[in-house]
């Protein structure tokens, strides 16, 4: 089931006859801007000023539809969520191999390896589209971090080589893109161009996805491998999120090279955003996420054909598997 989006500002949900029905602010009556059967929503994404009524809330909690606010730029702000499941043994057994450096080691090992799989294959997918020195350059260095992987010996070493990888990754990636698009680099905090910004949205959609998976089959989202606990920071679910995130990246690719998104959705912000995903270029991106995440790939570890939504629930149900038998790692999708 996809995730509910309402990005009309002022907007209000409402319950009513077990449909979760989307009001604009204006009118009287207010039009309708959906109106959706509660069984049919994973999900519910807030962008901005959106209002929930009181029994909408409680409706909500009781299905245990997770509501996760945004802000109109796709900041994440906080999540609406209901009491964790109560897989204790589970999760026990999570805060124990968090104090077992080689097991936290090899996990982190493997989604490392997931990710830079994936990266050097979505650049040799479109290799022969750009630049082919500088793709090719960055494909040699991929190359040669992914051989590394297995022989750091820390967790901050490791954490190390993945920045270093996805900094070599970015320089022929950008390669893809017109001058147009004004793509030097990845920055995020915040983005200075419009695939900065197409990028951070979509990673924020990814990792609330991939921790509503780890929240699924039982495990703590806050307690992580590769990613630092920190306080209120998801950890495994950034974990989780890592190997997707080269999806993310071949949607924006999509994107702005189809002219479905084209720097025209784009205005000029303040210093705190100084560039601005408009209505229309933010409802296109929405559409193409979820048509992204509706696509089918064979699980290797369950041999189903899955929905790349289903995929990040196969995947967190792995991590939970691997803890229980105490047998750290981490195998990836294979994306080809």
């Amino acid at each position: 089931m996809p995730p509910l989006y309402v990005v009309h500002q002022g907007a209000r949900l409402r319950i009513q006859n077990r449909r979760l029905t989307v009001e604009a602010a204006e009118g009287d009556p207010p039009p309708v801007l959906a109106n959706v059967p509660l069984g049919q929503v994973s999900q519910v994404v807030l962008f901005g000023n959106i209002g929930l009524t009181t029994p909408a809330i409680h409706a909500l909690l009781g299905e245990g539809i997770e509501v996760i606010f945004l802000t109109q730029d796709g900041d994440y702000r906080g999540r609406l969520s209901g009491s964790l499941t109560p897989h204790v043994p589970l999760r026990r057994a999570q805060y124990r191999t968090l104090e077992q450096p080689q097991f936290a080691l090899r996990m982190a090992q493997g989604m490392v390896r997931a990710k830079l799989e994936h990266q050097r294959t979505l650049l040799r997918r479109h290799q022969h589209e750009a630049d082919s020195h500088a793709v090719a350059a960055a494909l040699s260095g991929l190359d040669d971090f992914l051989r590394h992987v297995e022989h750091k010996t820390t967790l901050a070493s490791l954490r190390g080589l993945e920045g270093a990888a996805t900094a070599a990754y970015f320089s022929g990636y950008r390669r893809f893109f017109d001058p147009a698009w004004k793509f030097e680099a990845r920055q995020r905090r915040p983005p200075p161009d419009p695939v900065n910004v197409l990028l951070s949205l979509g990673y924020t959609l990814l990792a609330e996805l991939a921790t509503s998976a780890v929240r699924t089959v039982g495990l703590d989202p806050y307690a992580g491998y590769l990613h630092e606990v920190v306080y209120n920071r998801p950890a495994l679910g950034l974990d989780l999120m890592e190997e997707f995130r080269p999806v993310v990246d071949g949607l924006v690719l999509w994107a702005c090279r189809s002219g479905q998104i084209t720097p025209e959705d784009f205005s000029p912000g303040d210093a705190e955003r100084p560039v601005v995903l408009g209505e229309r270029g933010r409802r296109v991106f929405l559409q193409a996420f979820e048509e992204r995440m509706e696509r089918r790939f064979t699980h290797p570890l369950s041999q189903q054909s899955l929905t790349l939504r289903q995929c990040l629930i196969e995947q967190a149900r792995q991590i939970a598997q691997r803890i229980l038998e105490d047998r750290p790692g981490y195998q990836g999708m294979g994306f080809r």
